[in-house]
């Protein structure tokens, strides 16, 4: 079974960093692209940033451009995300998913106030 574990969110201020990780096991993570999606309670998932399998390709939405950092570690089966400069509108729940069939585990709660 694939499975997806988040962690690493929490409570930060406005303008203060953060490192959710993802690990993955249940395939060949090295493999496949990978994503990091967001949801808000009661609204639609919004796809954050993409990865490609050997990490040499990396994507983000606008709205995390320049802020949020992508990177992944196939050795340890491993993916990140690197949050800076976080503001209140980031503060969802944040899931890694397998870019090719969505699937996802259990997210990581990001909370950015003061």
């Amino acid at each position: 079974d694939v499975q997806l574990q988040a962690s690493g969110g929490g409570l930060v201020q406005p303008g203060g960093s953060l490192r959710p990780s993802c690990v993955a096991s249940g395939f060949t993570f090295s493999t496949y692209a990978m994503n990091w999606v967001r949801q808000v309670p009661g609204k639609g998932p919004e796809r954050v940033s993409r990865i490609d399998s050997g990490g040499g390709y990396r994507a983000y939405a606008d709205k995390v451009k320049g802020r949020f950092t992508i990177s992944r570690d196939n050795a340890k089966n491993t993916l990140y995300l690197q949050m800076n400069s976080l503001k209140p509108e980031d503060t969802a729940i944040y899931y890694c998913s397998r870019a090719v069939d969505g699937s996802r585990g259990p997210g990581t709660l990001v909370t950015v106030s003061s």
